[in-house]
């Protein structure tokens, strides 16, 4: 998680030298191990280095390969190989050892604005175009990597961190009462163009940004693909499909020697510590890594760590385990390295810090099973006899009859479904109401709460619909926001094999049936690998919430009593905030009415944040 940052004065003034090598030193807590900066005129590119690859080593940034193309990049490229050859056809030379950064160079000198059509992996890097008087910026498919930007007067920042575009003279502290509403109302930003920061805005993820002298231009290159349709003659071949490419999406995040694998205990994050150990043993690769899992012992029942416990056993994975019960809440929220750039409704962010301190001590590298669930979320028989022909659709059920040696299900999670629409929040009823009138009104929050909670997705992809939307939701940018280096101030990179662009491609593309039903593809494919405790496993999220219950402790009383900022009046009626620490059975969505805490301490908080 290297950090970036980038000046252009539109109007041709010269850039200040100072104060870049100022921001770029800023960023010395996520890019540790070198910081330099470039410039010329009117543009200035600097780079924090965090060496995360065996490639990046001996590399330095900003770099270029003629002198008049420049780039600075937080940047992990997959397939490296087929890249090279595709290069090497154009006529590129020396491409065989060259580094992460160097191939987005070269893949811009050959495709231009379009070399983003050809990467793959996770990035998001600045291109000083000489020649053409043009900055231009991308960032990956699915958004893991950052990019903020400022437009103040004739200037224009960029960054991967915020407060590091925060601390330009030029970039005003005035909030986005919009970005500030869609937190109070939803816990995050839904608007993946904006920040809590009025000048300060966020390239989506699968975008990218042209700025020279005269224009500036945001365009989408990427969407969630619906590929065709795959159908294979024998079951056994979509097995093998699906194992390949996830030994690819692994194989292609293990260019380290130290790593930290966040082992929950479930399914997925279990299957990508056994695809790791696996490729280290076939390749002999000097990997060191460990299990990481934060459990519960008496807050709540937990059993994560009997759970990751097997894993690890079987799998001879060495597993810390961070005990969360004696966690406050809101423990520590003053001390700079739980104040995070925007407001964050995570009252146990203490916790939080404390993996991700742990985590690092364990290398600058974290794998996760994160988008496991939704690259394999079910379809069942209803939902494919809408999609497909009738033979198509009897065919994979006999399939998963012969698979597992009952019938599928007609509508998987139908009465589920059904308990949870009686239980919709009914948006006249349940609108805060706490929130200022006058804030509301002029923000126009109450149809914004129609519009979200009401929100009718289309049915993009025939079989599988819930699993498309799963993996294209918005929520993404804040889990990626959630866990990077310039939030939480540590030195990690967090990579997510089941986010593989083939992968995902892969999975939108097979029949359902029965791969997709209880994630009946990892759980065939690790048969015999992982203890068979874990595969007979089902999802099991937490049977409580730690939140709710330390809201019934003694010590949890004086959050109905904090006095608020004098800023948070533009936003909250304070008075009509309900009591938090009530009985069980009397709260009422404590996560929404904590917002304003949370806000309170964000605002206390601003003037050190930058």
């Amino acid at each position: 998680m290297s950090g970036i940052v980038g000046i252009f004065n539109k109007d041709g003034a010269p850039v200040d030298g100072g104060l870049l090598q100022k921001l770029t030193n800023f960023m010395a807590f996520r890019g540790p191990h070198a910081q330099s900066s470039w410039q010329q005129d009117q543009v200035g590119l600097g780079h924090a280095m965090l060496r995360t690859t065996f490639e990046s080593q001996h590399e330095q940034q900003p770099c270029s390969l003629d002198g008049q193309v420049w780039i600075t990049a937080d940047a992990r490229i997959d397939d490296r190989a087929a890249l090279k050859q595709r290069l090497a056809s154009h006529g590129r030379r020396e491409v065989d050892a060259a580094n992460d950064v160097e191939l987005i160079l070269h893949a811009y000198h050959v495709w231009g604005e379009d070399c983003v059509q050809h990467l793959l992996g996770d990035f998001a890097f600045i291109i000083w175009d000489q020649r053409r008087q043009r900055l231009f910026c991308g960032r990956d498919q699915f958004g893991l990597k950052l990019l903020y930007y400022a437009c103040a007067g004739e200037t224009i920042v960029l960054s991967n961190t915020l407060n590091c575009v925060r601390r330009h003279p030029q970039v005003s502290d005035r909030l986005d009462d919009r970005a500030i509403g869609d937190f109070l109302l939803f816990g995050c930003n839904y608007d993946l163009t904006t920040t809590s920061f009025a000048d300060i805005k966020r390239l989506p993820a699968g975008h990218v940004l042209s700025i020279t002298p005269e224009v500036l231009s945001v365009r989408r290159y990427w969407t969630l693909p619906v590929p065709e349709s795959i159908r294979y003659k024998h079951a056994q071949d979509y097995l093998d499909h699906f194992q390949e490419l996830l030994q690819q999406a692994v194989a292609d995040r293990l260019r380290t020697d130290r790593l930290t694998i966040w082992l929950s205990g479930g399914l997925d994050s279990a299957t990508i510590a056994a695809v790791t150990r696996a490729h280290m043993m076939e390749k002999g690769q000097p990997v060191k890594f460990a299990g990481m899992t934060v459990v519960y012992e008496q807050l709540i029942p937990d059993d994560e760590r009997y759970f990751a416990d097997l894993v690890s056993k079987k799998l001879e994975i060495p597993t810390q385990f961070l005990v969360g019960d004696h966690y406050r809440l809101f423990e520590r929220y003053d001390q700079p390295e739980l104040q995070r750039p925007e407001p964050s409704e995570e009252p146990l962010l203490a916790l939080h810090a404390d993996q991700m301190r742990v985590s690092a001590a364990g290398g600058h590298v974290v794998l996760t099973g994160d988008g496991g669930d939704e690259l394999l979320f079910p379809s069942g028989l209803a939902q494919m006899l809408k999609g497909m022909r009738m033979w198509q659709t009897l065919f994979d059920a006999a399939q998963y009859l012969r698979t597992y040696g009952r019938m599928p299900p007609l509508g998987l999670g139908l009465r589920k479904k059904l308990r949870n629409w009686r239980k919709r929040p009914h948006p006249e009823v349940d609108f805060p109401g706490w929130l200022d009138e006058r804030f509301a009104s002029r923000c126009q929050l109450r149809a914004r709460w129609n519009e979200i909670n009401h929100m009718k997705l289309p049915v993009t992809h025939r079989l599988r619909p819930e699993a498309y939307h799963r993996l294209a939701m918005p929520l993404w940018q804040s889990v990626f926001e959630y866990n990077d280096a310039s939030v939480t101030l540590a030195p990690l990179e967090f990579r997510l094999p089941f986010l593989d662009l083939r992968l995902v491609d892969f999975a939108l593309a097979i029949p359902p049936l029965p791969w997709f039903v209880e994630k009946g593809m990892l759980r065939l494919a690790m048969n015999g690998i992982l203890p068979e405790k874990v595969l007979r496993r089902p999802k099991t999220p937490l049977q409580e919430d730690p939140v709710v219950n330390l809201l019934q402790r003694p010590e949890a009383r004086w959050l109905d009593e904090f006095v608020p900022v004098e800023r948070l009046a533009e936003y909250v009626w304070r008075k009509k905030i309900p009591q938090l620490t009530k009985k069980k059975a009397e709260l009422e969505d404590p996560d929404m009415h904590l917002r304003p805490f949370s806000l309170n301490c964000w605002l206390q908080n601003l003037k050190s944040l930058s």
